[in-house]
């Protein structure tokens, strides 16, 4: 559990202060130092277990590779936004966009692939050419821009991180401890509350601050990018929400490895690839609302598909036609929706919008993360009855079906793939609501021209 929880925090907590940190000290300089960390704590998470070091050393590693991560993250955002104009900036942004996007969804085929073959520790070890291959090219093709003289909020700093730690922890690990107590003085409720109560404290502070704010209010003054952060949102919910129903329905009720599951989503990933460049063309010449509105409903669509797919018998390609849906929704959504954020912001504000932008897409996945748990949780108690409560979904999947995933009970297997397609409506649900804020999107000024 903590290999994981560890990086998602250390992640996501810095991602407004390493935003700003950009524009005072040099986004190149930033994210050069942030790909060095990431590089070599990769190494590092590899060797624990090649050199037998233990969970506690591997946990450690990968809070230095979730710092050195968002290091990385604004860096790339602020530096499109300062190197293309505004009419040339779709393209790019589109690439980088479908990056992420091809990334969310190829990362379980490499990974499933890596651990059947070669072990879990390839996980990191392949993080390590790839890293080397990002400095040399990062090293010698991005530009050094100009620095602004940022003076650092520290109270803002504290305020900031405290607050995004509790309310992201609290969040992250509520299934883990039932959402009750963590310890005899700690209870989840009381870190999601404090944690809450601390981000309104650093809002408030913002709006006060009589020096430079570490997140000017200003930016949402700018009304592309305050909807572009709500939609961003719905859009981490949904990437990260809807992986852990489809998997675990792919492996515990169909009976496939991680890997010919993982295969199932290969087609999203190559369509994302494929149309990037087209939906960064369109991006600069179609109005952002049309582009992430049709993008969201294709992707709520595609995940109503696959909700209707999830049953023990119905043919695959059923489910591949639900995932060709998603990977012609992605390259409408990720890349138009950055574009959309960035576009209009001053040149001395790119790294705190790209913080800011990121920090509600992390939180936006996090979310999506423990609501999905929990409603897996739910249904699977509601369709096997006294077998289902209590037990997280991956534990239903190991109890209900066999060794080789092949279900030992059909109706076992039934009961499972409709509570895990029920499952699948939350993140399609939750998609709209990035639709709704694209809806509102104004014209960019240089369509207007």
């Amino acid at each position: 559990m903590w290999v994981t929880s560890a990086y998602l925090l250390a992640y996501a907590v810095p991602l407004l202060i390493t935003g700003r940190l950009g524009d005072r000290v040099g986004r190149r300089r930033v994210y050069l130092t942030g790909l060095t960390v990431f590089t070599l704590a990769s190494l590092w998470c590899g060797l624990t277990g090649e050199l037998g070091m233990g969970i506690g050393a591997l946990v450690a590693a990968r809070v230095v590779q979730g710092l050195g991560a968002s290091m990385m993250t604004p860096q790339t955002m602020a530096v499109i936004t300062r190197t293309f104009p505004a009419e040339r900036r779709g393209s790019a942004m589109a690439l980088w966009g479908a990056t992420a996007g091809v990334a969310t969804l190829a990362g379980p085929l490499l990974g499933g692939l890596l651990v059947d073959s070669l072990g879990w520790e390839w996980i990191f070890f392949v993080n390590v050419p790839v890293g080397i291959v990002g400095l040399v090219l990062a090293a010698r093709l991005v530009p050094r821009l100009e620095t602004h003289p940022h003076r650092f909020d520290l109270l803002g700093v504290v305020l900031s991180a405290v607050g995004l730690f509790c309310a992201v922890f609290g969040i992250q690990e509520g299934q883990t401890y039932g959402w009750g107590r963590i310890t005899g003085f700690v209870s989840v409720p009381l870190l999601i509350g404090t944690g809450l109560a601390l981000l309104v404290v650093f809002t408030l502070w913002q709006a006060r601050n009589p020096g430079e704010p570490l997140v000017p209010l200003g930016l949402f003054r700018d009304r592309n990018f305050s909807l572009a952060t709500t939609a961003i949102t719905t859009m981490g919910f949904t990437a990260t929400a809807h992986i852990f129903p489809l998997m675990l329905w792919l492996q515990g009720a169909r009976g496939l490895s991680p890997t010919t599951a993982a295969l199932i989503l290969a087609p999203s990933s190559v369509l994302a690839l494929v149309l990037a460049p087209v939906a960064g063309r369109l991006t600069d010449r179609v109005h952002p609302r049309l582009l992430v509105g049709a993008g969201t409903l294709l992707l709520a669509a595609g995940l109503l598909l696959l909700s209707l797919a999830m049953t023990p018998d119905a043919p695959l390609w059923r489910a591949v036609a639900g995932v060709v849906v998603l990977g012609l929704a992605n390259p409408l959504i990720w890349g138009p929706l950055s574009t959309t954020a960035t576009r209009n912001l001053p040149m001395h504000r790119a790294g705190a919008g790209a913080g800011v932008y990121n920090t509600t897409r992390q939180v936006g996945a996090v979310l999506g993360s423990a609501a999905i748990a929990v409603l897996m949780e739910a249904r699977l108690g509601v369709h096997l009855g006294g077998a289902g409560g209590g037990l997280p979904a991956e534990g239903m999947a190991a109890q209900g079906m066999g060794a080789g995933g092949a279900p030992v009970d059909p109706e076992v297997a039934a009961a499972f793939s409709r509570a895990l397609a029920e499952s699948m409506l939350l993140p399609a649900a939750v998609i709209l609501v990035g639709f709704l804020a694209a809806m509102f999107f104004e014209r960019p000024q240089h369509l207007a021209r």
